[in-house]
């Protein structure tokens, strides 16, 4: 038998938590690795991975967990980096059987579970006959990211549809935040950071069936023709700018196509990184910020991560923001 000190993170924080957990109904998993469960399917392990139940079973998680033990939420993977030194504390992760639920209510609403697909929410829309979700038949990863980030696309975005959002906080309280309370701008909620999303009000109008599934088509052939969604790739890797779209800056700064180990700039459309089968988050996040670098030089514009890196660095294999050129620091 070893002792505490010979432990993995993983090990030794699940030992140290002890009888703290106790009544905790979920999964619990030690140095678990987070590659498969990632689209990039690259990067590290989670310290402790942490399934809940269901939304009771994570507030009790969360009055468990000492106040010093990081906390990272992830959802379907689809817009997420994980670096390759692995997430430290503990990585929750929503489940569909806990989290996936939906319900259409009075009032053309609906309500769904965090970890509910995207796509799933239009179906569900399509099948109530409900407008206003076709855009949603194509975002990539749960609902719980969605309410994170403000998704959107085609126009439209998720605080146009947001009623309330349930969620719990650290000390295991439950909040219900109203569309206000969101703090909703272009991909980014307001909202407090330690909250965890875990259902959504959403409200739609009474739509033509037929109507709403060619919209979804719509939605589903750009997507197909324009976007690279059967390579491992984690979406859309920068916000557009104000007036200008950041794959045109990729694209004149001369990086469509670009490569670092194995990752790629994809060459149907340079706003998303690629694994070509071999990548590490150290070659994604390389090849990321070797972009940014190049667009800041070129366009004398910043590009903003769209994309969530979490994790530690591998000794000797940090990344600095736009490589670390000064013109970052000198630009206006």
């Amino acid at each position: 038998m070893t002792d505490d000190n010979e432990k993995s993170p993983g090990a030794a924080l699940l030992a140290r938590l002890g009888g703290r957990l106790a009544g905790f109904r979920g999964k619990l998993q030690a140095d678990a690795p987070l590659a498969p469960v990632v689209w990039f399917r690259a990067g590290g392990p989670a310290d402790l991975l942490a399934l809940p139940a269901d939304a009771d079973d994570l507030a009790l998680l969360m009055r468990a967990l000492p106040d010093e033990v990081p906390v990272s939420v992830i959802g379907l993977g689809s817009n997420l980096l994980v670096r390759e030194g692995g997430v430290e504390g503990v990585v929750v992760r929503l489940s569909a059987k806990g989290f996936g639920q939906v319900m259409v209510e009075d009032g053309n609403r609906i309500r769904a579970g965090a970890a509910l697909a995207d796509r799933r929410l239009a179906a569900h829309a399509l099948e109530a006959g409900l407008g206003g979700f076709a855009f949603y038949h194509g975002i990539p990863g749960g609902l719980g990211g969605a309410l994170a980030m403000n998704a959107g696309a085609n126009g439209v975005e998720t605080c146009e549809r947001v009623v309330e959002v349930s969620a719990i906080d650290r000390k295991g309280k439950r909040h219900i935040l109203s569309n206000a309370d969101m703090g909703y701008s272009y991909r980014h909620s307001g909202a407090p950071a330690d909250l965890i999303f875990v259902e959504a009000v959403f409200s739609g109008e009474a739509g033509d069936r037929d109507a709403i599934r060619a919209q979804m088509d719509a939605v589903q052939n750009h997507r197909e023709t324009a976007q690279p969604i059967k390579s491992r790739t984690g979406g859309s890797t920068f916000k557009n700018p104000q007036q200008a779209k950041a794959w045109q800056l990729i694209e004149e700064a001369g990086c469509r196509g670009l490569t670092i180990g194995g990752a790629l700039v994809s060459e149907m459309h340079c706003n998303f990184l690629i694994n070509t089968g071999n990548a590490t988050g150290h070659d994604l996040e390389t090849l990321g910020e070797t972009v940014r670098a190049r667009v800041l030089e070129t366009c004398r514009v910043r590009l903003d991560w769209e994309i969530r890196r979490i994790g530690r660095f591998k000794k000797g294999y940090i990344v600095e923001p736009f490589m670390g050129r000064s013109s970052d620091r000198d630009s206006g």
